[in-house]
């Protein structure tokens, strides 16, 4: 891959917990990295300086173009800029 060649933005699917047995929030983690487990790790490791004691990530994948929607639009922004952008909302029971 050349420079003029952008990567993809990976996204990352799951559940986090501020707190060992408290509610859980949904999530997406958008970002640019390599390879899925650099993706992973990156992600993880975001959570964790955000303040999130527990992540369970369920799928990962590369988004096909920019999301329709705020937030998510804006998350896809910040990762083609190299952020690592974190979505939380409220999982569905």
């Amino acid at each position: 891959m050349d420079d003029s060649e952008q990567r993809p933005v990976m996204i990352i699917t799951g559940r986090v917990w501020r707190e060992p047995g408290s509610a859980s929030e949904g999530v997406h983690v958008m970002l640019v990295a390599p390879d899925d487990d650099t993706a992973v790790r990156q992600a993880l490791e975001a959570l964790a300086q955000e303040g999130y004691a527990e992540a369970e990530l369920d799928q990962i994948g590369e988004m096909e173009g920019a999301p329709d929607e705020e937030p998510h639009l804006s998350a896809w922004q910040g990762a083609t800029e190299g952020e690592i952008a974190v979505v939380t909302f409220d999982e569905e029971e």
